[in-house]
């Protein structure tokens, strides 16, 4: 089994079910459909560029939601992370902004591999809102989603198991799936209560994929995971997993201030 990372005011809502209509098995879309969504550009100091590796949800003008991951090992300093807000397009357009400092869950990479996953980003200059940036909405402090909810992930992650990463934003719908048969698939140790598992079970073929780490996973228009990790991408025997935000939402309101 190979694990891969799947690389203004603050609004809070309670989650309800709602239906949703490539990352792996996706379609093309555009940013004003997920105007909370930014993409998370890395600089390579070896190569001299910047390269689109995350991406993170807007909370407010000055912080963003991510995965604890995307800004953590080799070259992982504030000043070598910077984000693309308003962009359909991978890696040009939109605003940039550059990263002030982030705030990595305390709990991150320690009771289990990428355990709390999940961190807070600030940026050095605003981003300013328009049709095309835009707040996310978090799901509130220990909501529950139930099994088989249709749920949504975006962004520009690759086009299927060590392929290319999409030149244009993709979406695809995929559903909850219990805590305990993902905890059967991976192994009980793997999966925590702070994780949310999602995918076809059984089925495959969509899913998010690397370079999609740190990316939202909605219901509607509230995000309620942040893309993780999983064996490979759209495997039909292991889902995808995501930070679980309900477990957080506490924690991240009072940080990103």
């Amino acid at each position: 089994m190979t694990l891969v990372f799947i690389f203004g005011l603050l609004t809070i809502a309670v989650t309800i079910p709602v239906e949703a209509g490539r990352i792996v098995g996706g379609q093309d879309t555009t940013i004003d459909r997920y105007p909370s969504l930014v993409q998370v550009e890395f600089w390579i100091p070896s190569q001299g560029v910047w390269s689109t590796n995350c991406g993170a949800t807007i909370l407010t003008t000055f912080f963003l939601l991510s995965a604890a991951h995307c800004f953590d090992g080799t070259n992982s300093q504030a000043e070598f992370r910077r984000i693309r807000a308003g962009s359909t397009y991978r890696g040009s357009g939109g605003s940039v902004h550059y990263v002030d400092y982030y705030i990595n869950h305390p709990e991150y990479n320690i009771a289990t591999f990428l355990d709390a996953d999940i961190n807070v980003v600030r940026l050095r200059t605003p981003v300013v809102y328009s049709p095309v940036v835009q707040a996310g909405t978090i799901v509130s402090q220990g909501a529950v989603i139930p099994d088989n909810t249709t749920v949504v992930y975006a962004g520009w992650g690759a086009l299927w198991q060590g392929g290319p990463q999409s030149e244009i934003l993709q979406h695809v719908s995929v559903f909850t799936i219990n805590q305990n048969i993902c905890r059967q698939r991976y192994g009980s140790s793997l999966v925590t209560d702070y994780m949310l598992c999602a995918g076809l079970l059984d089925i495959g073929g969509r899913d998010a994929c690397q370079g999609d780490s740190g990316g939202p996973l909605y219901l509607g228009n509230v995000v309620i995971g942040v893309v993780s990790w999983g064996s490979g991408c759209a495997q039909p025997n292991f889902p995808s997993i995501s930070a679980r935000v309900a477990a957080f939402t506490n924690w991240i309101v009072n940080t990103a201030r």
